[in-house]
């Protein structure tokens, strides 16, 4: 049995729980929810797990999609961060 993508999102966050510790099913986090959540909270190996899993020009992608709003949930400082980072390396 293959081990696709979303099963191993799903085992990703069930191993980090306190990523998202208000959420009851962790089952139906999207992958936009997985990426705001380890980009804010989680520590430099949960991201680079989470990049590892779903690609990091994905995660880029999915990141300036976040940020071009109104409303952004990034902290100040992640958002600087990680706008430089994917700059570099997406």
């Amino acid at each position: 049995m293959k081990n696709t993508t979303d099963d191993k999102l799903k085992n990703f966050i069930k191993s980090r729980q306190s990523l998202v510790w208000y959420v009851k099913n962790l089952e139906k986090l999207s992958p936009e929810s997985l990426v705001e959540h380890t980009l804010n909270y989680g520590n430099w190996e949960d991201v680079q797990k989470l990049i590892a899993i779903l690609g990091i020009e994905k995660v880029a992608d999915i990141f300036r999609k976040q940020t071009r709003g109104k409303r952004i949930n990034y902290r100040p400082e992640i958002l600087n961060y990680f706008q430089l980072y994917f700059k570099k390396y997406a």
